[in-house]
């Protein structure tokens, strides 16, 4: 008997709802629903792109283990599977008929302690009367540059449709492993958003001595930081194996969700 762990966002009456018809399918084909990640053979995340940030860390120590993300909020970026189109998907993958993507999760360890993100990790003032930062930034130990501005951004590809792009920066597919590096509102106009490879270690730290800055990860996590914290991001080892509509195509997701390429004029 095949066995799933069901996440969903108890504050929106779509997920309830949406939770509720999950249960009655799996239930009828004798699905055991269980209430823990460990004991499940693969999960299923109900909600918006918000609830999937908060979810995703519940999922990815198990090996092998796909998730279905529904959505039940309003963009649906990174949870595809609209609504109407739940049951049958569900019934695709319990078939062997699905595609799926793995999504590379950032590693970030903070004064010591390791956080995970799906999206990005930002380095950013305190406030927005604070006075500009100067970050340092190394790659593999390497100094690459000062960023003089509001801050930075460290996206993955999946993050590279969020915050970032909203920054200047450049769209990435989601199934690549690269690292994109944005920065927020630059002091020069010479400093531009920058593509580096997957497998370079990242070291951020504020280089103004008395200055405060914060560091939010995925936008979930919020940790004021001084010059004295340096922060190390990297991808980590494990990574999100996320069940993907079997009729999408990634540019077709961008024309629809983001308008990208549109005639707005």
């Amino acid at each position: 008997m095949k066995k799933v762990f069901i996440m969903y966002n108890k504050d929106k009456l779509l997920a309830q709802e949406l939770y509720r018809k999950s249960v009655e399918y799996f239930e009828s084909k004798g699905i055991e629903i269980v209430d823990k990640v460990g004991k499940a053979d693969f999960g299923v995340v109900i909600g918006g792109d918000g609830t999937l940030l908060r979810a995703f860390k519940s999922f990815i120590f198990k090996k092998n283990l796909h998730v279905i993300a529904i959505n039940a909020g309003s963009l649906g970026f990174v949870t595809e599977i609209k609504k109407e189109n739940m049951l049958a998907e569900y019934e695709n993958f319990l078939n062997g008929e699905y595609k799926y993507e793995k999504r590379h999760i950032l590693e970030v360890e903070v004064d010591g302690k390791i956080y995970y993100a799906l999206n990005e990790v930002v380095l950013s003032k305190a406030g927005i009367t604070s006075r500009v930062l100067r970050v340092n930034f190394k790659t593999n130990g390497e100094y690459m540059c000062t960023y003089k501005g509001d801050g930075v951004i460290v996206a993955t590809p999946t993050g590279s449709t969020a915050y970032s792009m909203s920054a200047g920066g450049p769209i990435l597919k989601s199934d690549m492993k690269a690292i994109v590096v944005t920065p927020i509102a630059p002091h020069n106009l010479n400093t531009r958003p920058i593509v580096i490879g997957g497998d370079e270690r990242i070291e951020m730290r504020i280089e103004d001595e008395k200055r405060v800055g914060q560091v939010i990860i995925d936008g979930q996590t919020n940790k004021r930081i001084t010059s004295e914290e340096n922060i190390r991001v990297e991808y980590s080892k494990y990574t999100l194996i996320l069940v993907i509509p079997r009729d999408r195509n990634y540019y077709s997701v961008l024309r629809e969700k983001l308008k990208w390429g549109d005639n707005l004029c």
